[in-house]
């Protein structure tokens, strides 16, 4: 099967990229991880206005009923952009749970418009929400069922812009499709993290064509070269596992869990694969908190074991085959 992105879905991603490239995003990042999440919100609301908010959001309550596809390509290019807030779990979980809430229509019609950020804690791969103390609505979903949460202890995480939480139930339960909306977390995440990978990489290569050294700039050395080379080839080698998985959910296919965990794993090297070659392509500067670069290192190292590490993954994709 030959993939690839049409036209209009370029020149989707291209909007978000134009969008965010003129919003001081890692400033955003910076901010949220002090509490401030106004900065970040304002980027949230640009989103809104290009239609990110509402692209899982059924139609009938003023959303945009958009494919899987649409939705993975709209979460990489936050991955690129280092999106503050929880991304994965308000744009692409939170409407598949809140469909079968005999309540959803004004939570669901509030996530298109962009009145409400939502995050999502759904064991056992994700026990926890993250940025449950930004979030206006949070929930609790297993086993077929979902409910609204509120948020308790914070846990700390290896990336200072997403908090983790401890939920509790608050209300009464709801049949819903706990399965699918795991798929779209750990599919999303595998998109996030392509994007994220993408970005240092881009960073990278800019600062080895303007860094010097012994009379040259970096980028003209071979094993700077080859190191970004391979970071190059396995993104391009993710990048299509991650649409095609998205392919899968939106057809239902009975391999849809492996192709997503298929995706995962590839999306979580590729990634983990970037940040250490832009790391060592800057040095030690490159994990200063004053060097844009770190926003991406930590953000990497907390969306590999969010929805699934890649050992949890492997094993579903051993189990398939």
């Amino acid at each position: 099967m030959r993939f690839d992105l049409d036209q209009d879905q370029r020149d989707f991603a291209a909007s978000i990229d134009a969008a965010l490239g003129a919003a001081d995003v890692p400033g955003a990042v910076r901010a949220w991880s002090q509490g401030d999440a106004e900065p970040g919100r304002r980027v949230w609301n640009q989103l809104t206005e290009l239609g990110v908010t509402a692209l899982a959001v059924p139609e009938e309550f003023d959303g945009i009923g958009a494919d899987p596809v649409d939705v993975v390509l709209a979460i990489e290019a936050l991955g690129r952009w280092c999106v503050p807030g929880p991304v994965v779990e308000s744009i692409a979980v939170a409407p598949i749970l809140l469909a079968g809430s005999p309540d959803g229509g004004s939570q669901l019609a509030g996530l298109a418009a962009g009145e409400l950020i939502a995050t999502v804690a759904l064991p056992p791969h994700t026990p926890r929400a993250v940025d449950a103390d930004h979030a206006d609505l949070v929930l609790l979903a297993e086993n077929g069922t979902a409910s609204i949460a509120q948020a308790g202890t914070r846990h700390a995480s290896v990336d200072p812009s997403r908090g983790i939480f401890d939920v509790a139930a608050t209300g009464a339960s709801w049949d819903s499709e706990t399965g699918r909306a795991y798929e779209m977390g750990a599919l999303s995440t595998a998109a996030q993290l392509v994007g994220a990978g993408q970005a240092m990489l881009n960073i990278a290569v800019d600062y080895a064509k303007q860094r010097t050294q012994f009379g040259r700039v970096i980028g003209g050395y071979q094993a700077i070269k080859h190191k970004l080379a391979d970071v190059h080839i396995a993104l391009e080698l993710a990048r299509p596992l991650v649409y095609g998985a998205a392919i899968s959910v939106s057809q239902d296919s009975p391999e849809a869990s492996r192709d997503v965990s298929a995706a995962k794993v590839a999306a979580s090297d590729a990634a983990l694969l970037a940040a250490h070659s832009a790391l060592q392509t800057h040095g030690a500067i490159g994990f200063t908190s004053e060097c844009d670069l770190s926003l991406w290192l930590l953000r990497v190292q907390a969306l590999r074991p969010a929805w699934g590490d890649p050992t949890a993954h492997r094993r579903r994709v051993l189990e398939a085959i």
